[in-house]
Formats: structure tokens, C-alpha cells, sequence
């Protein structure tokens, strides 16, 4: 079993997770497809806490470039992954040139992105922005959006719909946590903030009621009954149904603000293609168990941690990243990788090297080989027991019947069948 993990994403999940390993003595190979370590915590500037994102951006970069058991790729880019649990092999573009890394575990950290709305009249005017552009520009001091009177905010922008049905959870503390930060830079703003549901869960009720405390209004809008946003001669105004009292209420507003969905990087179907682990319908990855094993994919050796999984936030984002190398750091303190008792297993004188066993393996475990002997060259199947999990696809789908389970032959089935007829 080689000692070494790759973490692919240099995000604040990756970098997590390359010091927490790190710190456990394994030799680590982050990669990051951008220029520079940090992800999406280059553009937050403030928590609902109160804790200072970019000092934590400040202390991970350099502890991370400090690390000399941690190898940094910036604008790298994975090519390919083979191998199986304790024995991969990748390659990595750096620079126009091919770096071979052999380890023995992966963690997908590949983020997450804002979703760039269409809708609200975003883009056709200079008012209507996102929540993140919403508090880059607040940090700046800019003048012009401290010194407004009236601030709207829409929440589950691009999520919660046909296209996007999962909730993007982080969003409705961003919209809070900006709301109160607003108020402190100008305490007479006038904010709004319309919703179909709040999801302030946990501690972050108290400032969901500190908001409200301090003025904030929220008005609830259904799913049927979305918020209009028009554009009359530079004066935006907001319409939206209160559900509760069934009037319509008209918002003159300076500026528009967009709580938008998190969307799963695109490249995430590569990955899912090159390690065998599979995705949910939003492109997000799956986890193999959502509460034995959260961090783990059913493919042996590889985890997962931050935004390619979920939307969350940044403390639930550290969370998982510690419990993914946690993980990672169990497998690598075994010396040999201990295959599954009940696994596939292969006649070499019935295989026939059709090949069906190998297109319908889910974990890439059965490959048809070619060996070179005195009597020629011999094709045929061949079951690699590390990445097994006795499913029996192969077995089903083998014409020769070449293929037998350990501990559930063909025979030993035929017999239990016979003694029950």
C-alpha cells in the first residue's frame, strides 16, 4: 500500500485536508485548477459568527506551502486515474508537461460555483446583483451601495426547481449574515428579504432573530407566485404576493440582491468516470452511505469532502474535510489492503475472453488481460480483489459459466436449489 494520498481541489475543503494528513505524516499532492490556493473563500470576507474567512484563507495558503510533506500543483489538471484502493497511478498536466503520482488514496474536493441567474432582470441592470457580489462590494467601501436607502433580497434564485430541485442551504444565512453587515455600515437601509422558506437551522436562528430585531422584513412568497422585478426608467421595483394577508406589495428598490444556487463543477463527470464513483442527478457526488459512511464513496480508497457533495458552509465544509482525511488516513496506516472474503474469482479454462464480465462491473474490478505463454498468447479474464465487492454482475452475465463467487459457487447454489425441490 503506498503511503500517500492526492487531493484534487485546492479549496478550503482541500487544503484542510492536506494539512490534517499531512499532520498525520503521509505525503501529500494537492492539485488546483486555478492560479492560486483558496477557492470560494477568496470572495468571503465575513461569517455569521464573526470569525475572519480571510485570515483562515491567510494562515491555510501558508501552511500548506510551508508543509514539506505536501506538494502543491496549481493550474493542474488530472488526465488520468488507475489503480485501485492502496495503488493508484495519475496524471497530472502542469505547465504543459506530465507529472506521473503514484498513492494509495484520493479526495474529490473540486468545489462548487454560483449559479449566474437569468431571471430578476440580472445583467440587463447594473443594480441587480448576487449575494457574493453583494458583500465583495460591501468589503470595498463601495459608496455608491452603502449609500442606498432600500436593499431587496430574493432568495432560492436558480434552486428549488424543475432544473434545480435540491436547496442550496448556505444561501439564507449568506442573505442574514449580509443584511446585519449592511446594517452596520449603513443603519437606516431598508431591508427586505423575500423568501419561500428560511433555513437559518441550527445556532444561526439567533441571527435570524437579531435580523428581524433590527428591522429586517421578511415576506414569504409561494412557488406559484415568484416575485416580478421591473425596470421603470432606472427605478427598480419589486412585486411580490404575501401569502398570509393575500395583498400584493409594490418595493421600490435601489438594489436587487440574488441568493443563487451552488452548481457542482463540470468536470465532476470526468472524475466520476475515471475513479468509478457515481453522482446524484444534480452532478453532485454520492456518498456510499449518507450516515455509516459520509465521507466515503462505495469505491474503496476514495473520499470526498466540501461543495462537490453538498452545498454547505464553510464551518460544515472544515467538518467534513478533517472527517475525509480522517479517513483517507485510516486506509494508510495499513501495510496491505485486505480484500472482501466473498469475491469474484475466474476459471482460466472455461473464460472464453468475451468480455461481458468486464461491461457490467460497477467497480471496474474484472479486465480481460492478455499473457503471453509457450503455447501463444492467452486471453482472459482476470479479477483484480481489491477493488471486488462480490456483487456476483459478473457471474450472472458469464456464458461459460466461468465465473463463481468464494463461498457461493454455481455448485454450491445448484445444491441448495436441489434440496429445496
Amino acid at each position: 500500500l503506498i503511503k500517500k494520498a492526492l487531493i484534487i481541489g485546492g479549496g478550503v475543503a482541500g487544503m484542510t485536508s492536506a494539512l490534517n494528513l499531512a499532520n498525520q505524516g503521509y505525503e501529500v499532492c494537492l492539485v488546483e485548477r486555478e492560479e492560486e490556493l483558496g477557492g470560494n473563500l477568496t470572495h468571503i470576507h465575513t461569517t455569521l459568527s464573526g470569525s475572519d474567512p480571510q485570515a483562515l484563507l491567510k494562515r491555510l495558503r501558508k501552511e500548506v506551502r510551508s508543509n514539506d510533506k505536501i506538494t502543491v500543483y496549481t493550474k493542474g489538471t488530472i488526465k488520468n486515474i488507475q489503480g485501485f484502493v492502496g495503488n493508484f497511478k495519475t496524471t497530472i498536466e502542469v505547465g504543459g508537461k506530465d507529472v506521473e503520482y503514484d498513492h494509495g488514496a484520493v479526495i474529490i474536493a473540486t468545489g462548487g460555483y454560483e449559479y449566474e441567474p437569468k431571471e430578476y432582470l440580472y445583467g440587463k441592470t447594473k443594480n441587480v446583483i448576487t449575494q457574493a457580489q453583494f458583500e465583495v462590494r460591501m468589503h470595498e467601501e463601495d459608496k455608491d451601495l452603502l449609500g442606498a436607502k432600500t436593499y431587496v433580497m430574493i432568495q432560492c434564485v436558480g434552486s428549488r426547481n424543475e432544473e434545480r430541485p435540491y436547496c442550496s442551504r448556505y444561501c439564507c444565512g449568506q442573505a442574514v449574515k449580509n443584511a446585519l453587515e449592511l446594517l452596520k455600515k449603513n443603519p437606516d437601509a431598508n431591508i427586505y428579504i423575500l423568501y419561500r422558506d428560511i433555513r437559518t437551522y441550527g445556532f444561526k436562528e439567533i441571527y435570524f432573530m437579531e435580523a428581524r430585531e433590527k428591522g429586517v422584513i421578511f415576506v414569504r412568497f409561494e412557488k406559484t407566485e415568484e416575485p416580478v422585478v421591473e425596470d421603470k426608467d432606472g427605478k427598480l421595483f419589486v412585486e411580490v404576493k404575501e401569502p398570509i394577508v393575500g395583498e400584493t406589495m409594490k418595493i421600490p428598490a435601489d438594489y436587487l440582491i440574488l441568493s443563487t444556487a451552488v452548481i457542482p463543477q463540470g468536470d465532476n463527470e470526468e472524475y466520476s468516470k475515471m475513479l468509478k464513483v457515481p453522482l446524484n442527478d444534480e452532478n453532485f457526488f454520492l456518498e456510499a452511505h449518507m450516515k455509516l459512511r459520509p465521507v466515503d464513496f462505495a469505491t474503496d480508497g476514495v473520499f470526498m469532502a466540501g461543495l462537490c457533495h453538498s452545498p454547505k458552509n464553510l464551518e460544515e465544509t472544515i467538518a467534513q474535510a478533517n472527517a475525509a482525511a480522517s479517513r483517507a488516513g485510516v486506509l494508510l496506516a495499513q501495510d496491505k489492503v485486505e480484500a472482501e472474503g466473498t469475491i469474484s474469482h475466474v476459471n482460466v479454462a472455461k473464460c472464453v475472453a468475451c468480455g461481458a464480465c468486464e461491461a457490467v462491473c460497477p467497480y471496474n474490478a474484472i479486465k480481460v488481460i492478455e499473457k503471453k505463454t509457450k503455447w501463444g498468447v492467452e486471453r482472459y479474464a482476470e479479477v483484480t480483489p481489491a477493488l471486488c465487492k462480490g456483487c456476483g454482475l459478473c457471474a450472472a452475465s458469464c456464458r461459460s459459466s466461468a465465473i463463481d463467487i468464494y463461498g457461493y459457487s454455481n455448485q454450491d447454489i445448484t445444491a441448495m436449489v436441489d434440496a429445496l425441490t
